[in-house]
């Protein structure tokens, strides 16, 4: 169903329409089918299991889904399943999703309405009263349709003043439209706008997702202590609220507290046990903090629930082949060389599945002790190693590559320049250090020299800042540009960018300066490094918004050129 379409059809008019009822049970799932059809709904599709609803979402576009909330002999509910599909981006807004249940607590009716739900069925119910339900949820989206087509145009500055006004003049769905303004303006970079509109919500209604926004705010402005704090408030008044572990695993990883960060996974996987993606999260930091025998059975279990969804994560098939091959699994590696063969046979035009999966190759030859094909494949690796494409992802598997080859004694021509250039290109901070060193942990002398390399970033800064109390902010600059171009260590060149737009009167080529500035930045996506664990998801307690094929503008995109 179109964007377009909600005004040009009656609310109650759903002939052409798809829909998706899961349920377990026969009966209700039988009376839920002939309800639509009665409807005149054209075409109905059944699932029995979550897991089956799970395959058909990720891969067909139903107009109308009757879920059932809880499944017997399944830790799985339907909310989870709502979850996990909109934090993958899974569900496009067209989709009417109505969650149905027996229960009628407070508790249950709260946590429809703080997940956007369309619609909330208590059984035993009439059909007048799915027909309301349905007819609700698209006026809904006929109302909000100017804010979407403006989403979906990437026009976010236009949405997000569309939002604002609805909920300043607390038009129809008001609430609803503040929830989405805010997260557009989150997108955009202006944290201080969204999180007054947060405020202002929290002052008309107290809810969770408004306070959540707010500890959103304060975390991408890089105001983490502070984050944490209120998520640890946050969390005490409300034990329960998974998205609320979500943040704070992300605000304790990004300060490079991983034991912390690990703890808090721990937390939200068992209260979501369901969860593909927080059982991924899970696994990977527990990789990362060294302890890989306690990452592998989390690993396997991510890939045996997960190989076949659109929101399974290849690195974790990555950590497990490289743990099956540091233990000598034969056969479980061979069986992650051959998962990464379904995935990109599935997936051919996957450049990560290709890459990931090269890697898991290289793995596999070197079991069969194939060392001359190894050294070819890894020597053209490091020589790439300076690219613009070259990420952090890469960089910490081929460390993990290499730490791997030198406990074998695999021996490659100066593999300590390699590490060096890494260390030096993708470190900074305490949390991107100690992620890098993790990934080298096989081979002790390499992790030494992946935090010598940060030590001596916070030198070249250090000495390079210097120069702003001496009141030389155009020596600061070509110093910290100079050292950025040589190692392209984001750090750097941010700085720089910081110092040139902080003392634009005082520095002489200001917009000579600029220009190089902006092509460094531009050309190895500084602005994009960041710790993170496996492919970046839908932000927790964020509202999933479909906006077409590109992605929402970075802060500078949003901000524009500098002035």
């Amino acid at each position: 169903m179109a964007l377009g379409s909600f005004n040009t059809r009656a609310p109650d008019d759903f002939s052409t329409s798809l829909a998706l009822v899961v349920d377990g049970n026969p009966t209700s799932r039988a009376i839920l089918v002939s309800q639509l059809r009665d409807l005149g709904v054209g075409d109905v599709v059944q699932a029995t299991r979550l897991t089956d609803a799970r395959r058909q979402l990720e891969n067909r576009k139903f107009d109308v889904v009757l879920c059932e909330q809880n499944f017997s002999g399944d830790s799985m509910t339907g909310q989870d399943l709502l979850d996990d599909l909109r934090r993958d981006q899974l569900l496009p807004f067209s989709t009417i999703f109505i969650m149905v249940t027996g229960e009628a607590t407070y508790g249950t009716v709260a946590e429809a309405a703080e997940s956007a739900l369309d619609g909330y069925l208590l059984k035993p119910h009439k059909a007048a009263h799915l027909v309301d339900r349905l007819r609700q949820a698209r006026i809904r989206k006929a109302t909000l349709q100017e804010i979407f087509t403006a989403i979906e145009n990437e026009d976010f500055e236009f949405a997000a003043n569309l939002c604002r006004n609805r909920f300043e003049s607390r038009e129809m769905f008001w609430l609803y439209a503040a929830r989405v303004g805010a997260e557009l303006l989150l997108r955009l970079g202006r944290y201080a706008d969204a999180r007054q509109l947060y405020q202002a919500v929290l002052q008309a209604r107290t809810l969770p997702w408004a306070k959540l926004g707010i500890i959103r705010s304060f975390l991408d402005e890089g105001q983490t202590t502070r984050a944490i704090e209120a998520l640890e408030t946050l969390l005490n008044e409300d034990p329960n609220y998974t998205d609320a572990y979500d943040l704070l695993g992300r605000a304790q990883f990004e300060q490079g507290k991983f034991d912390e960060a690990q703890q808090t996974y721990e937390t939200v996987s068992k209260l979501t046990p369901a969860s593909l993606t927080r059982l991924q999260n899970l696994g990977l930091i527990t990789y990362y903090t060294g302890d890989r025998k306690g990452a592998q059975p989390i690993l396997d279990r991510s890939v045996r629930i997960g190989i076949d969804s659109k929101m399974f994560d290849s690195q974790t098939l990555v950590l497990l082949a490289f743990y099956r091959l540091e233990v000598g699994d034969r056969k479980g590696l061979q069986r992650c060389q051959d998962d990464f063969a379904r995935l990109i046979e599935r997936n051919p035009d996957n450049a990560r599945h290709q890459r990931l999966g090269a890697l898991v190759n290289i793995l596999q030859l070197i079991e069969q002790n194939e060392l001359a094909q190894v050294l070819a494949e890894v020597s053209t690796l490091c020589k790439r190693i300076r690219e613009p494409g070259v990420d952090f992802e890469a960089a910490s598997n081929l460390l993990n590559l290499l730490s791997l080859m030198a406990s074998r004694r695999i021996q490659m021509e100066d593999p300590t320049i390699v590490v060096d250039t890494l260390g030096l290109r993708f470190t900074g901070t305490r949390a991107l250090t100690e992620l890098l060193a993790g990934a080298a942990a096989v081979f002790p002398l390499y992790a030494e020299h992946i935090r010598a390399a940060n030590a001596q970033l916070l030198r070249l800064t250090e000495t390079a800042m210097s120069k702003t109390l001496e009141d030389k902010p155009g020596a600061a600059v070509e110093e910290l540009a100079a050292h950025g171009k040589e190692t392209l260590n984001s750090k750097l060149i941010e700085t720089a960018y910081l110092v040139l737009n902080r003392y634009p009167d005082k520095i002489a080529d200001f917009a000579q300066w600029q220009s190089t500035i902006n092509e460094l930045r531009t050309r190895y996506n500084t602005q994009g490094i960041r710790p993170t664990l496996g492919e970046q998801k839908r932000q927790a307690g964020g509202l999933t918004l479909r906006i077409g094929g590109k992605p929402a503008p970075t802060k500078a995109e949003a901000a524009g050129p500098a002035k």
